[in-house]
């Protein structure tokens, strides 16, 4: 999805190193927890977390999760699911959580379903993190003010909404990032759109738990 300096500048951005343990959120066909894996090392942890309101997609996201962990020089990552709120349950301490795309979708019926909201996982994540911990998220930017309200139909969220919502749960904004920003888009699109997909306006913000 990134060129290889985008890719970089996002794993510095999110503080990732040797020996770190991250949780990567929803990580559909395990692109970034491939990547988490390598740079964590022998001596890190990288737990690939499925949330369970997604589970049962017919691509069967946790097989495939459970599958990369079996692949050679993988051992230091574990596939897991639960609830979204539950997180914690079932994921280590970390350093650090990335959270790709997916913010917006828990303003989304789908996940509401299970009695998922934002807050709730919010506050999981913050359970979850360590003291110094960065929650790392990059989403499609919606138009300003829009705030919430085009999660479902368009995929997208204002970042000011996102701020607010997380700086909520005890977060202290640490930095943000217009690495991949692109003010050609319309925000008036889904994010699906052949003449918008892959180059949305993206913003990336780190969070930290004090």
């Amino acid at each position: 999805m990134y060129d290889q300096s985008k890719l970089s500048e996002l794993i510095r951005f999110a503080r990732i190193d040797a020996g770190a343990t991250v949780i990567d959120v929803y990580p559909g066909d395990g692109d970034w927890t491939r990547v988490f894996s390598e740079i964590v090392g022998p001596e890190g942890r990288v737990d690939s977390f499925v949330p369970a309101e997604v589970a049962h997609f017919k691509n069967d996201p946790l097989g495939l999760m459970r599958r990369l962990a079996k692949e050679p020089g993988r051992d230091n990552v574990e596939a897991v699911s639960a609830d979204l709120v539950a997180m914690p349950q079932v994921t280590r301490p970390a350093d650090v959580l990335w959270l790709h795309l997916f913010y917006h979708d828990l303003h989304t019926a789908l996940i509401q379903a299970r009695g998922a909201t934002a807050a709730d996982f919010n506050r999981a994540v913050y359970e979850r993190l360590k003291p110094g911990g960065c929650y790392v998220i990059v989403d499609h930017a919606a138009a300003l003010g829009a705030g919430t309200s085009e999660a479902q139909s368009l995929h997208r969220i204002e970042p000011a909404s996102v701020r607010k919502e997380v700086e909520a749960a005890g977060f202290v904004l640490d930095a943000e990032s217009t690495l991949l920003a692109n003010k050609d888009d319309p925000h008036t699109i889904k994010v699906f759109d052949p003449a918008i997909k892959g180059k949305t306006d993206r913003f990336a913000y780190r969070f930290v738990k004090p």
